[in-house]
């Protein structure tokens, strides 16, 4: 969500006149563009920030600007630890920020007062339609492109400050998602990612379900039935978005990937209920059970977190038990992280971090295992693979992914950006695949 807010960030930005530049230290201009899910990330932004202080005190004219959920969540208290920051600005305002840096220029240029802060926290309505903009800097086509449909989250979990940082779910009108969609496909990209806090939220106050599917499935329908889109992948979900419609347009939909991301967060239903998230451990698992016999080649990721308050060697054991049972080929495993607000900062019995790190450790042995068995598995096989981009290294080989969402490197002419290609598979690894386009795939 945060990539694609800054994207839509630069698009909006270089449409005013501003042009981005690959080296730091020739800015004029530096925003930083933060999160506030885990204090570490917070703490990465607020050094990055008190670092670029430091330039500003030899150049008053360098200009620094906090965005996004830790502007949020901090507000104005920031400023106290970074008072030479030049713009505060909050997740509903990114649309504005191109203004504010004119009058921050013009300011400079003596055309207008000089704020000391420019701060803009505010909610809006309307916000979520106005991250549309796409940043394609090399003109090159955006091969996978990003779609934000709405904005904001109402299922406050103990743990997250996501309803501070968002606000309430916002969606936009299913059209523009539609039209948005149909501009990105005519300017090459070929697959399409549907972004929200709870995607399979996405419409449920506005529109209205037809013919016993929600809006989300609605909406995928319209999409998967565009001309010259290749595949359609959405995150993230929640696990009680997943009705038989959701189940059944993975069996339905050839264009919707067999990839799906299912955060869980604990495999103890006492943990769940303590983190208010509305299934259990058993109604979790049918969950899969159905999706895998809908679609048996799917593939899965989580979320875990380890170490949330209470959490017993038990309520452990029943998490890792869980993930080795279901199998996840990928997964985002953090360290229960306190964030001050929230229903479990004040929760009794935090576990210290030597537990949390401990038992972090032996989930990430556990997928590390999965992930390199299941890649090797694919060794031999013919694997349909979108090229997306040059690599970096291996250097001129062409990176794509499966349809599972695995990391595939092979030899290509670049002119094959954007296609899919059949690749053989030669090599695998724990974090991806390597392979070869064959003879008569070479074209």
């Amino acid at each position: 969500m945060n990539e694609r807010d800054s994207e839509a960030v630069a698009s909006l930005l270089r449409a005013r006149g501003y042009a981005m530049v690959e080296d730091e230290e020739e800015a004029d201009i530096v925003l930083l563009n933060t999160c506030a899910v885990r204090d570490l990330a917070e703490q990465k932004a607020m050094g990055k920030a008190a670092h670029l202080n430091k330039r500003k005190r030899r150049n008053p004219c360098f200009l620094i600007g906090v965005l996004g959920c830790m502007a949020q969540n901090r507000g104005v208290d920031l400023l106290d630890r970074l008072p030479d920051l030049d713009l505060l600005v909050g997740t509903q305002k990114f649309h504005r920020v191109p203004d504010y840096l004119d009058n921050l220029l013009a300011a400079q240029r003596g055309l207008g007062p000089r704020p000391k802060t420019l701060v803009d926290l505010d909610t809006e309505a309307g916000s979520q339609n106005e991250i549309r903009g796409h940043d394609n800097a090399d003109g090159a086509p955006q091969v996978s492109a990003y779609v934000s449909i709405m904005q904001g989250c109402n299922m406050h979990c103990t743990f997250c400050i996501v309803p501070k940082t968002r606000g309430e779910e916002r969606s936009r009108p299913m059209d523009d998602i539609v039209r948005e969609a149909e501009e990105l496909i005519a300017n090459g990209t070929r697959e399409i990612t549907l972004l929200g806090q709870i995607v399979t939220s996405y419409g449920r106050r506005e529109l209205p379900m037809v013919g016993g599917k929600t809006p989300f499935v609605q909406l995928l329908e319209r999409l998967h039935a565009l001309p010259n889109l290749h595949r359609l992948r959405f995150t993230s979900p929640h696990p009680s978005g997943f009705k038989a419609d959701l189940i059944e347009a993975h069996r339905d939909l050839p264009k919707l990937a067999e990839y799906v991301h299912l955060p869980v967060q604990s495999g103890s239903d006492k943990i769940l209920r303590a983190m208010n998230r509305p299934y259990t451990r058993d109604s979790y698992f049918r969950i899969i059970e159905k999706l895998r016999a809908a679609q048996p080649k799917m593939w899965f990721s989580t979320d875990i977190i380890v170490g949330f308050p209470g959490e017993t060697d038990e309520d452990f054991a029943a998490t890792r038990e869980l993930f080795e049972e279901v199998g996840f080929e990928m997964a985002y495993l953090f360290k229960y992280s306190t964030r001050t607000g929230t229903p479990a900062a004040e929760m009794p019995e935090q576990v210290p971090a030597d537990v949390a790190e401990a038992r972090h450790k032996e989930l990430m042995v556990i997928l590390e295992k999965r992930s390199l068995t299941r890649h090797q598995e694919l060794i031999g096989t013919m694997q349909e693979v979108l090229a997306q981009e040059t690599a970096k290294r291996p250097e001129g080989r062409l990176l794509g992914r499966t349809r599972g969402y695995r990391k595939v490197f092979f030899d290509a002419p670049a002119h094959r950006l954007g296609e899919l290609v059949e690749v053989r598979i030669t090599e695998a690894t724990v974090a991806a695949l390597h392979g070869e386009v064959t003879v008569k795939d070479e074209g």
